[in-house]
């Protein structure tokens, strides 16, 4: 159903749950990133950053053509790791329904942000994604979008995996989408590879696709979309994986 009303977006306090010692990490890891990476490294309006937006948005899309039965305005959707709300964003655009959307992000910061870029009527959440404040069986659409490769403890990769199907209906779906390399300059990642995503989300159909180029070419070759494109098609320099899992 459309929203019928026009409030500001919650924001609600998960606790800390006993992954508190990686959940610190993550949070230091993502202060010392925000101190070495350039603020405007994954803009819209930054070229070499866009040319990676637009294909996965394209692909997004189609893939949601493909499998989503229903339109979304009638689909519940959360964010998990939703940071500023680009992805809430895209989603409301798409047509979504805005008090059919929320988010859940462990930096209170980036919540905040997202609560003045997004839509008046979303859901914000800041804590833990290992404990998701929803009902069993509640949404539709789960996002999880470059988030468990900033994850190293596997308990807390699980117990999210675990928490994101807990809260999707069954026919409902994960839309995945993550590197599978390693990045030997940055030990505060991991990839994940298909054999773990199989692991995390036991008894589910699962497709995965791989996307993205290289960062180090991708942005080399940004000013020659049609060579970009080609090399996506591909796959053989792509570094991710955008998935679909199913819950049965």
């Amino acid at each position: 159903m459309p929203p019928t009303t026009d409030y500001a977006p919650e924001i609600a306090v998960v606790p800390l749950n006993k992954f508190a010692q990686e959940l610190e990490r993550i949070r230091a890891a993502y202060e010392r990133r925000k101190r070495a990476v350039p603020a405007d490294r994954y803009s819209d309006a930054n070229p070499r950053a866009a040319i990676f937006q637009r294909e996965l948005e394209q692909r997004l899309r189609e893939l949601l053509l493909r499998k989503c039965a229903e339109p979304l305005v009638a689909q519940r959707i959360l964010d998990v790791g939703c940071g500023e709300g680009r992805w809430l964003r895209r989603f409301a655009q798409w047509g979504a329904a805005r008090d059919n959307l929320a988010g859940i992000d462990l930096l209170p910061e980036r919540i905040a942000a997202a609560r003045e870029s997004c839509p008046a009527g979303l859901r914000l959440i800041c804590g833990s994604a290992g404990e998701i404040p929803f009902a069993d069986s509640h949404l539709d659409i789960v996002l999880c979008m470059n988030v468990m490769s900033s994850i190293l403890a596997d308990g807390l990769r699980s117990a999210i995996a675990t928490e994101m199907l807990r809260v999707l209906r069954r026919g409902g779906f994960v839309l995945w989408y993550d590197f599978f390399v390693n990045n030997p300059a940055n030990p505060d990642v991991r990839g994940v590879g298909k054999s773990e995503i199989t692991r995390l989300f036991p008894g589910c159909d699962i497709e995965c696709a791989r996307i993205t180029v290289a960062a180090p070419l991708g942005r080399a070759i940004a000013s020659l979309p049609l060579l970009y494109s080609a090399l996506a098609e591909c796959r053989i320099v792509c570094t991710h994986y955008l998935g679909w899992i199913r819950k049965r």
